[in-house]
């Protein structure tokens, strides 16, 4: 291992310089504004895959936002991974709660802080330097592919049709992604699964136009006010969802498996001071971790209408907005699920008001099996690197592409995540601890080696 660490060491202000290149653009996907950004971003990392030594890349048009593409095949009898990452990154909004320039990375505390720092600049950046490192070295012992698209915070929509027409293109053996955390430095972990996502947004109107308060309240709803009482609904007293039909395919995870995941290190105590809370909530019956990891849920991520520039202006709105994503479990389908809230939500909309209910994207959830190959190498990486075996765990999150991949392309992803709880993705002052930076791309070459070893028996 030590070329690994020698390599890192000798290059470790070179590879800061070049993520911060590609941090410092801002790639939003969910702004038209940011079109141009996206494009800039692609071609950074076709350069990025080019000077770490693949034989090509390109960026490849789509319905939507580009995808880059690269390979290096050193012979096609060996096996091939297929890394996959995103280029895109949410939007930085409040900006007034960060203490930097979102999109000018500055290091603090031995952090990088920045948008996409972590998610998923950082971590995709990466597999960039350790395939540059495997090369300069030449100690690659597999097949190489990259496909780094711009949709991820969106939805991924052009990349499943992309995915459809280029399976040629994109074979492979296994997907290796790194946009997941750990549980801590001190604590290495590999996420097994994945939870599903379903998004939508929601519109009450009541009345055909802003009324005045005075002339009107009291006898014509207010839809702020409706919707309010509409959203507190959908949660019943014991923290579950109440939309008909929503745990219908919940797979429930055996007393076996939910004692297995208890042995991942966890402090509640810990968990409510991070966070300045003075206690946690959730469905009834579960754990804290249980509920972020087994079980489904829904929350409202925005909520907007009426008046709320400065000062005063009495009125009544005619319409009132929410988004809602509701995060699913294995057997849960998003777009049954979206069904059913929809017709949940008009079903208990008061005559007084008018409701839409528009399905944004979604995507199923995830499991890979702990007895894979690529597994156990991604284990022993771990181990190797951290010196500590890693625990397994199911993420919170969602990767709708990921089972996406496994339907279209047939190959199972690893998820080989560097990110921790405490960097703030998708909030303000986002961060990424130049610790894992280092120690993911020391990381993932010991997974091609053990990979490629695994693969010859």
């Amino acid at each position: 291992m030590k070329h690994i660490t020698d390599y890192i060491e000798q290059n470790k202000d070179r590879f800061l310089d070049e993520l911060f290149g590609l941090i410092r653009i801002p790639s939003i996907s969910s702004e038209q504004a940011h079109k141009p950004d996206m494009v800039k971003a692609a071609e950074y990392w076709k350069k990025s895959i080019l000077d770490a030594g693949a034989d090509k890349a390109e960026v490849c048009p789509t319905d939507g936002n580009p995808v880059v593409y690269g390979e290096k095949i050193i012979d096609p009898k060996l096996p091939t991974v297929l890394v996959y990452g995103h280029y895109d990154v949410m939007p930085v909004d409040p900006v007034d709660l960060w203490k930097s320039q979102p999109f000018e990375p500055e290091i603090r505390d031995s952090k990088i802080y920045a948008r996409g720092a972590d998610d998923d600049k950082g971590q995709a950046f990466m597999h960039a330097k350790a395939f540059e490192l495997m090369v300069k070295t030449n100690t690659l012992p597999c097949n190489v592919k990259f496909m780094i698209e711009g949709e991820e915070e969106i939805g991924s929509g052009s990349l499943v049709k992309w995915c459809a027409e280029h399976k040629d293109k994109l074979k492979a053996d296994v997907i290796l992604v790194s946009d997941t955390s750990m549980i801590a430095q001190d604590i290495p972990s590999i996420t097994c699964g994945l939870r599903g996502l379903a998004y939508v947004e929601v519109e009450v109107t009541g009345p055909n136009r802003d009324l005045h308060s005075g002339l009107f309240g009291g006898a014509v709803a207010n839809s702020i006010n409706i919707l309010a009482k509409m959203i507190a609904s959908l949660h019943d007293d014991k923290g579950r969802v109440t939309v008909k039909g929503f745990y219908d395919d919940v797979q429930e995870v055996s007393v076996e498996e939910r004692a297995a995941l208890t042995k991942a290190p966890f402090s509640l105590d810990n968990y409510k001071a991070a966070l300045d809370i003075k206690d946690v909530w959730g469905e009834e019956g579960y754990s804290t971790t249980e509920r972020t990891g087994i079980r489904p849920t829904l929350d409202v991520n925005g909520i907007w209408g009426g008046y709320i520039g400065e000062g005063a202006k009495t009125v009544i709105p005619s319409k009132a907005y929410a988004k809602i994503s509701m995060r699913l479990v294995p057997n849960q389908d998003h777009k049954k699920i979206a069904k059913l809230f929809k017709a949940h939500f008009e079903s208990i909309a008061p005559d007084c008001v008018t409701v839409n209910v528009t399905p944004h994207h979604g995507g199923q959830g995830y499991v890979s099996p702990m007895d894979l190959p690529e597994y156990r190498a991604a284990e022993k990486a771990i181990e190797e690197a951290f010196g500590k075996k890693p625990v397994p765990f199911r993420s919170g999150g969602s990767i709708p592409i990921i089972s996406t991949f496994e339907q279209v392309l047939g190959i199972k992803s690893i998820l080989l995540g560097f990110g921790l709880d405490s960097d703030a993705i998708h909030s303000p002052n986002e961060n990424y601890p130049l610790f894992n930076f280092y120690k993911g791309i020391e990381t993932i070459p010991l997974f091609y080696k053990y990979y490629a070893e695994a693969m010859k028996k």
